[in-house]
C-alpha cells in the first residue's frame, strides 16, 4: 500500500526525533535508519514528480 506525501513525511520525522533522542538498541537504529532512507526517497519522488507537473501545467519548455 502506497502512504500519501504527507503520511511518509510524517513518519519520516517520527523516525528523526526517535533517532535523535537516542538510546535505541543498535539493531533498532538501524531499523528506523533503513526505514527512513526509504521514506527520504518515496519523499523525494513525490516531490520530484509534483514539479514535473508543475512544470508540464505551466508550459516552461526550457525546465
Amino acid at each position: 500500500m502506497e502512504n500519501s506525501y504527507e503520511k511518509s513525511l510524517a513518519r519520516l520525522e517520527e523516525i528523526i526525533k526517535v533517532l535523535e533522542e537516542g538510546g535505541q538498541p543498535l539493531e533498532k537504529t538501524i531499523e528506523l535508519f533503513s526505514e527512513g532512507t526509504s521514506l527520504l526517497n518515496t519523499c523525494t519522488k513525490y516531490l520530484d514528480d509534483a514539479e514535473q507537473t508543475i512544470i508540464k501545467l505551466s508550459g516552461d519548455k526550457n525546465a
